[in-house]
């Protein structure tokens, strides 16, 4: 069903990585989704009401959260494609991230509704009227939701859509919920319990309120800035080391604006003794192999490294590995020596992790005196920095 529905709707072969098809596959989820989840509410909605199970009315509220999430995702995607304008050079992609948002405050909100009302019906409870028509709704929602589920999974692939991998959880999860209401409906019907349907009501408005929480957070993370994919950071390592007068590399900070729309900095490190047209010749090429082959903007900053003083290659290599002994993390980058009437300086960066903890005092004056343990002559000007990557070398 859904290769049927990409073939007729998105057609075969096309790049799902060009704004307009990815747009058109959001189209899809959300168009699928708005039907599916209304036709579910009307079917629960329609038999809470009629045989009084509070369980049932309250999956069917999930269902039209569902719709409604769509909608907004539908949007998201719609809005987040505009191009580019004089206001909004990077785009306007992050409307999909915000479309996240509003949907998890959505779930959020109608589960603390569902909840208040599951609760009313443990302290007033009403027995309900037992129907297999109510069963088989209920069977029916559930392998819905099941192919809905891999559905909005197959096509979050195919775009690489955190959106839509969030819509899949969300499907799998009513899959759950709807299963303990029809678990509950069947347990009231042979044990004329009537409590039952206000327990079970409360546990799916729980399950509820915690997807949404969930959901949240992986809303927001984007949006405040989080660590780069960790495939992303292994492609651009890969792709810049791949170059064979490259000797490595550092500093590199990624900005998304959205899906699709992500930049990048980076200091690559070069030979000082190669010739500055063929190193800014080597940037070029880096640049232009990330825009066509990663659909990525990078901007290249030239690093040149000693090669030639070999008691510079010595020390730079002492260092860092003074540093990994200390903490695995920690790197070092642009060492230099500035020799003097009385000591020698060596001057370099060290680059921290954003969470380290420790004392940063504490950590100067132990490379400072294994520098001293190296040459008591010199004398070290460190430069702390933070790293933005976790950047696997």
């Amino acid at each position: 069903m859904t290769g049927l529905l990409i073939r007729l709707f998105i057609g075969k072969d096309r790049d799902a990585e060009d704004a307009e098809v990815r747009t058109e596959y959001g189209k899809l989820a959300g168009t699928v989704g708005i039907i599916c989840n209304i036709f579910l509410f009307a079917g629960k909605f329609l038999a809470g009401t009629l045989f009084g199970s509070m369980a049932i009315a309250a999956d069917a509220f999930n269902n039209l959260s569902d719709a409604g999430s769509s909608i907004v995702s539908l949007l998201g995607f719609k809005l987040g494609a505009k191009a580019p304008d004089e206001k909004h050079p990077y785009g306007h992609a992050r409307y999909e991230y915000l479309a996240g948002l509003a949907v998890c405050v959505m779930i959020l909100a109608i589960g603390l509704n569902l909840l208040k009302e599951g609760l009313g019906k443990i302290v007033h409870p009403q027995l309900m009227v037992f129907s297999w028509l109510t069963i088989g709704i209920l069977v029916v929602s559930i392998l819905v939701k099941l192919w809905l589920g891999r559905f909005n999974m197959k096509i979050a692939g195919i775009i690489k859509s955190d959106t839509l991998r969030a819509t899949a959880a969300d499907s799998r999860n009513d899959c759950i919920s709807t299963t303990a209401v029809l678990l509950a409906t069947i347990l009231t019907a042979f044990t004329n319990i009537a409590v039952i349907d206000g327990i079970m009501a409360t546990v799916v408005a729980a399950f509820v309120i915690y997807s949404g929480f969930g959901l949240l957070k992986d809303a927001i993370d984007p949006l405040l800035g989080e660590c780069p994919d960790e495939g992303l950071v292994r492609t651009v390592s890969d792709k810049i080391m791949s170059y064979n007068e490259v000797l490595g590399f550092h500093d590199l900070m990624v900005h998304d604006y959205g899906p699709g729309r992500q930049f990048a900095s980076v200091h690559v490190e070069l030979p000082a003794e190669m010739d500055s047209l063929l190193a800014h010749d080597i940037i070029d090429n880096i640049e232009k192999d990330f825009l066509t082959e990663d659909n990525l903007q990078v901007v290249v900053h030239y690093d040149p490294i000693v090669t030639s003083d070999e008691k510079v290659g010595e020390l730079r290599k002492y260092v860092a590995q003074v540093v990994k002994e200390y903490d695995t993390r920690l790197t070092i980058h642009d060492l230099r020596i500035v020799p003097g009437p009385t000591h020698t300086n060596v001057i370099f960066d060290l680059v921290l992790p954003p969470d380290y903890k420790q004392d940063k005092d504490e950590l100067i004056r132990y490379v400072k005196e294994k520098v001293i343990e190296w040459n008591h002559n010199y004398r070290c000007v460190i430069k702390l920095e933070q790293s933005y990557a976790v950047v696997m070398k």
